[in-house]
């Protein structure tokens, strides 16, 4: 298991590609050493050749002969500083004369196709480079000149230094693996804080949050990733005990009241009217209950994400009108005056049931916020490719530092203050929820005891 954890594996991989390229460099190096070492070796072949060439003549009397009367006394008989073999042949092939070191062995002749050229071969088992340069005299060949070298200086200092390479290349590699491993074991150590933070935080522990490195790199924006999760969830998690809370005490109201008048009823004998009343009163706040079931039921959706859409051309028109003809009981109950702004029709292409919703829900807190004899104003416009739909009310308003939490569930503006208005808190958090869903523009402008205004760009 240590062995392919994840600081060996980075150890690993680094030393895989620092392996590729030190052998390219351990080859380049070799293959510098022995292009430099056989250049050397071919100029100093050719530089004794040119100076073999310019000491031969050829006899006048014996055009076949070559005179070699002072080769012996020249500076290449230093054989054992830098042996090199010299021989001439005639044009026989016939041994003329040959270097002192030589002894009783002689270097081979090759094909004419091996003339002025580098043969590597041996003598006496051991390696040499030679080259044999044909002889001419008016055109014609009278023999050849041998000029070779010993190759054993040039092979002990390649074998050297390749056994060198081969040695070092593991040790570097065994050593830089260590010192990967250790830096690699470094550079993670943000990630094993990381995980150490990551397995104290538990359902019920969800303020620990990761300490952000210092250098910014990809693990401060892992680990300020990593923060910016944690913050969601635990927002999540208190907006659902929130929410459960809220949710809990919503249902219980009613439920309360549906016992407390029940109660009430079976204490002592009733008159016909009296059993209507509660009765009538109990349907009310079961289906105010209904209703509260529904709501939450719609946004239960929207927290798990499985609310699927069906887009489709809807009448915007028919939409508001409906939703107009649902509530007009409460409108002549107030007397409100409903002002209808529809110069043509509207289509746009949507879901047609949460809007529905959401027009509902707005036309709906218009009424109920409405004061007596109030009036309800509704527009439909277009610009460009977008539909603006305007509902406005000059109903109670909303304080200007409520405005940001209405749209929370269960959140109600000073409910204490109109106590006759009843209502869950869920209609304006409903209605976010389905414009973020369907990428509708929500706008919402009150001012208190002026009214309300809400705009939706579809």
């Amino acid at each position: 298991m240590l062995l392919f954890s994840y600081k060996n594996r980075i150890a690993f991989n680094y030393i895989l590609s620092t392996g590729l390229l030190i052998s390219v460099v351990f080859c380049t190096i070799y293959a510098i050493t022995l292009y430099s070492i056989n250049k050397h070796i071919n100029d100093d072949i050719l530089e004794e050749s040119s100076e073999y060439l310019e000491q031969i003549k050829i006899d006048s009397n014996n055009a076949y002969l070559i005179q070699v009367d002072q080769w012996r006394e020249s500076d290449n008989n230093r054989v054992n500083v830098n042996p090199v073999f010299v021989q001439f042949l005639d044009n026989n092939n016939k041994l003329i004369d040959k270097s002192p070191n030589l002894k009783g062995l002689q270097l081979q002749l090759y094909k004419d196709q091996k003339d002025n050229l580098f043969v590597d071969s041996y003598l006496n088992k051991k390696p040499i480079r030679q080259i044999q340069i044909p002889l001419f005299d008016k055109d014609k060949k009278v023999g050849y000149l041998f000029v070779a070298m010993s190759l054993d200086e040039a092979t002990l200092i390649l074998t050297n230094l390749r056994n060198t390479l081969f040695i070092a290349f593991p040790l570097i590699l065994v050593l830089l693996f260590f010192i990967a491993r250790l830096i690699a074991g470094r550079s993670i150590k943000p990630v094993t804080l990381i995980t150490e933070t990551s397995s104290r935080i538990t359902k019920d522990n969800l303020k620990d949050r990761i300490i952000l490195p210092q250098n910014k790199d990809e693990l401060f924006v892992l680990s300020k990733t990593i923060n910016d999760l944690l913050d969601r969830i635990e927002n999540a998690v208190e907006r659902e005990k929130q929410f459960t809370s809220d949710a809990s005490h919503e249902l219980r109201t009613p439920l309360t009241v549906l016992k407390g008048t029940l109660e009430v009823l079976v204490r002592k004998p009733r008159s016909q009217a009296e059993y209507e009343e509660k009765i009538n009163f109990s349907i009310s706040e079961v289906n105010r209950l209904n209703n509260l079931v529904d709501q939450l039921l719609l946004l239960a959706r929207f927290e798990n994400q499985k609310q699927s859409l069906r887009i489709e051309k809807i009448y915007l028109n028919a939409i508001i009108l409906d939703a107009l003809t649902l509530y007009s009981s409460k409108i002549k109950e107030k007397n409100l005056e409903i002002v209808n702004n529809f110069a043509k029709d509207y289509y746009i292409n949507s879901d047609n049931y949460l809007v529905s919703t959401i027009i509902s829900n707005v036309i709906s807190n218009a009424i109920k916020y409405s004061n007596q004899n109030g009036k309800i104003s509704i527009n439909l416009s277009k610009k460009s490719a977008k539909t603006i739909c305007f509902i406005s009310d000059n109903g109670i308003g909303i304080p200007a530092t409520d405005l940001d939490k209405i749209q929370n569930p269960f959140y109600r503006s000073n409910p204490t203050l109109h106590p006759e208005i009843k209502g869950s808190g869920l209609g304006l958090s409903i209605v976010e929820r389905i414009t973020q869903l369907l990428d509708i523009e929500f706008k919402i402008k009150s001012k208190l005891n002026k009214g309300t205004e809400v705009f939706f760009v579809f």
